[in-house]
């Protein structure tokens, strides 16, 4: 068995916040140079106003991880107060693409300026389709700050994009097989039928939903058709939160591009 393809998965910093804890951001820090993951993936909500010295000491964080490949999005504290132009001068890109063998990760801005709310949007629509029509055959990750379909335990529903709707058909249409998203600090797992939708919670803050705790995750990807999904409290051992099969199959029964049409099992 060939080794698997490791992402840490953290989110949600909040640099600036009375709830972040240095202490905490300190031992992720350390816990995550002991795992050397392949991929480093921090799905926004670094600050907490989008000020330029929230920035900066995410940035100082972030820039002790000791790993090639680190992805960072905004999040929508991020996008708060002109946060974007700080994000773009110490970040880069607010959309980003990382092609490793046989992965590609597409990682979008889901954030809207001055607003909790999210959207994607058909740009990058368009630009997902692109890249990955590039290789049929790579494991496909999408990364986005907001939910994409809801999850327990965050209250009344307002946290997924607007247009999760036409972004589910996209990714179903595109074969996507993993999607990666932060924003309400409570860690899920949906399966939507060949498709993993992982969510990370808060990994160094107290900001917390009723018995949550910090957190982030770890997946382990394995020739492009297992992921084992791993659950890691700061300090404590890993808890395995899932193994998933027969991920990669691009046989998803409700995908079609006729939103009027009906799929049975059968295809008919």
């Amino acid at each position: 068995m060939s080794e698997p393809t490791i992402i840490a998965h953290i989110s949600d910093l909040h640099c600036g916040s009375r709830y972040h804890i240095p202490s905490l951001a300190d031992r992720v820090v350390d816990e995550l140079n002991v795992l050397a993951p392949d991929v480093v993936m921090v799905t926004g909500d670094l600050t907490d106003m989008g000020y330029r010295a929230e920035f900066r000491q995410a940035h100082r964080m972030l820039s002790r991880i000791e790993c090639e490949n680190k992805v960072v999005l905004l999040g929508n504290h991020d996008a708060r107060n002109v946060g974007e132009v700080h994000f773009e001068e110490l970040f880069g890109q607010r959309r980003h693409e990382l092609v490793l063998p046989g992965m590609r990760i597409v990682a979008l801005d889901s954030s809207e300026p001055d607003l909790d709310t999210g959207r994607v949007g058909r740009d990058s629509y368009r630009w997902l389709e692109e890249r990955f029509a590039l290789d049929a055959e790579e494991f496909k990750v999408v990364a986005m700050h907001h939910h994409l379909v809801p999850v327990p335990g965050t209250g009344r529903e307002r946290n997924i994009v607007h247009d999760a709707g036409d972004l589910l058909r996209v990714l179903a249409n595109n074969g996507v097989d993993l999607v990666l998203c932060g924003h309400k600090h409570v860690p899920n797992v949906w399966r939507l039928e060949d498709m993993l939708v992982v969510n990370a919670g808060t990994c160094c803050t107290h900001r917390l939903r009723g018995t949550v705790r910090p957190a982030y995750n770890i997946l382990e990807v394995y020739e492009r058709s297992r992921v084992r999904v791993l659950r890691k409290e700061p300090f404590v051992d890993a808890d395995l939160v899932g193994e998933y099969h027969d991920i990669h199959q691009h046989v998803c029964g409700w995908r079609s591009s006729d939103a009027g049409s009906v799929v049975t099992e059968e295809g008919t």
